[in-house]
């Protein structure tokens, strides 16, 4: 471990994983004062900036701290916070945006294959709803006309998916062996979660029980397409447990920058494809399939290479869409827990049907270079067909040209924190490698309150070790402690892992916890 010295939230971390705990469910960190009393609590009328990004998992917090009448549990009466977001998190949340959406992608796989009166469907759980609808569709939270969406419930009964690494796969297969024997349906989309979703946990044994588990379904679905008559491809968004090893033999829970297969069964069996591509190749090919033209705004490319048989025209072929969450393609053996897993269905698609290996993550999903894949970005160029920029490059390049420093809804915030003679609270995720955010975005915001003279900032981080190094939150804590202690401004005063303040399922209990933690200061007390 490094020198600790004159930090002490970063050491409070260190003391937390000596106990046992890890970034991803640490429980919750609070500086306190002299008196004992907790320092840098949200209180009325202060201001506050969540500086995260993605935005699915940081809507219940929001909720929670800007919502009048909001009763999922008790809040302290209306706070009447001056609250920025990063980015738009829900069109009704009563905050400023700071990063607004461009717009919604028009002409998308699913706007096309409606324009052209055909019934499609999308299978997950409600894990990866957001996923199979607002983001495949182009940023879309209506249901296209024709477009229906089965939500399988995300289990409660357990804490981690590593407890039980099925998850709620059986109920995805049987929708999706319902919606191939409804012939209404000439799309079907299904997401399977699991490599994702329990990857993101140490626990190998778990992992490969996931891996196998989807591997199974996806045979099942594909047996059905094939007595259908359908055609099926197999694919996914971004890679994880195919490089579940760093090279020093640290485990790595987190995405990667590996390639995706794209695998396809066709009917006759006639169809090539060509062997290289990116995630933008997938609406265009899926078009192709189905006998419908690309629209022009697609700048990817159908994969067919050549396809001998005549095809049955609009309306009449069908298609399923199998996409394995997390699943990447990688042929080394070392720490690639797919090829240690029994994966039959996997291995013989990949023998014996012709498959594609897609760019998925970097600059192939409108990421900066050499960053890793999500699912978010993945799902969203599968759906658009070209690339699309994503918040992050588009906030670092405000920061760049300096443009960030002048953001309207950053300088509102930060003017009321100044009227009001109350305190800025900066939120998020604490990391480097994060979908969620990253520490330059915490640093430039620090600076900015800086330059606008805010004279009180207190910082609320969240940790969570999603491709990252052992313990790398503590250097984090740490990096950022060392930050403001450079700049005269800010101090760190609560820290608490990601699994307690960004969630999707309404597990209120987690959220009412990090609520708790930032209003009233409950947590493990840190003296400073």
């Amino acid at each position: 471990m490094e020198p600790t010295g004159n930090y002490p939230l970063s050491e409070a971390v260190r003391e937390s994983y000596r106990a046992g705990e890890e970034d991803e469910t640490l429980q919750p960190l609070v500086a306190g004062g002299k008196d004992g009393a907790p320092l840098g609590r949200i209180g009325k009328r202060d201001a506050v900036i969540f500086y995260n990004i993605r935005g699915e998992r940081e809507i219940e917090l929001t909720r929670s701290l800007t919502e009048k009448g909001f009763a999922e549990f008790p809040t302290a009466p209306d706070l009447g916070l001056a609250y920025a977001t990063m980015i738009e998190y829900r069109r009704d949340l009563p905050v400023e945006v700071a990063f607004p959406p461009e717009e919604t992608l028009e002409n998308t796989l699913s706007a096309l294959i409606a324009r052209a009166g055909l019934k499609q469907v999308k299978i997950t759980e409600a894990e990866k709803a957001v996923h199979v609808s607002y983001f495949l569709n182009g940023k879309r939270q209506e249901p296209f006309p024709g477009e229906d969406r089965i939500v399988v419930p995300t289990r409660k009964d357990v804490a981690l998916f590593d407890a039980a690494p099925e998850m709620s796969i059986g109920e995805i297969g049987a929708a999706i062996a319902d919606a191939i024997h409804d012939q209404r349906y000439s799309f079907i989309f299904a997401n399977f979660p699991n490599v994702d979703v329990v990857g993101h946990i140490e626990n190998r044994e778990a992992i490969i029980r996931a891996i196998e588990a989807v591997d199974l379904q996806a045979g099942a679905a594909i047996a059905a397409a094939a007595e259908a008559g359908m055609t099926v491809v197999v694919s996914a968004d971004h890679g994880t447990v195919e490089k579940w090893l760093y090279p020093d033999g640290a485990v790595d829970t987190g995405h990667t920058d590996s390639p995706v297969p794209f695998a396809l069964i066709s009917p006759d069996g006639r169809i090539t494809l060509r062997r290289q591509g990116e995630l933008a190749d997938a609406a265009p090919t899926v078009l192709d399939l189905l006998g419908l033209p690309p629209s022009p705004l697609m700048t990817g490319r159908s994969l067919i290479e050549k396809n001998p048989g005549t095809g049955e025209g609009k309306g009449k072929a069908r298609l399923l869409y199998l996409l394995l969450d997390g699943w990447g393609y990688r042929e080394d053996a070392y720490g690639n827990l797919l090829a240690a897993a029994r994966t039959p269905v996997m291995d013989r698609l990949l023998a014996e049907r012709p498959f594609a290996v897609l760019a998925a993550a970097g600059e192939a999903v409108g990421l900066p270079p050499g960053t890793v894949g999500n699912s978010e970005a993945g799902h969203l160029h599968i759906g658009a067909g070209r690339r699309i920029y994503s918040d992050r490059v588009r906030i670092d390049r405000a920061i760049a040209d300096g443009s960030f420093f002048q953001n309207e809804a950053f300088l509102k915030v930060m003017n009321a924190a100044k009227e009001r003679k109350s305190a800025l609270h900066l939120m998020g995720i604490v990391s480097f490698f994060s979908s969620h955010g990253s520490l330059p975005h915490l640093f430039a915001l620090l600076e900015m309150a800086r330059r606008q003279s805010v004279p009180e900032v207190y910082i609320h981080a969240m940790l969570g070790r999603r491709g990252e190094q052992p313990e790398s939150g503590a250097r984090y804590i740490q990096e950022v402690e060392k930050k403001c202690a450079s700049l005269g401004l800010g101090q760190v005063v609560s820290v608490i892992g990601r699994f307690w303040s960004m969630d999707r399922e309404e597990n209120w209990d987690r959220i009412e916890k990090t609520y708790r933690l930032l209003v009233y200061g409950e947590g493990r007390g840190v003296p400073g």
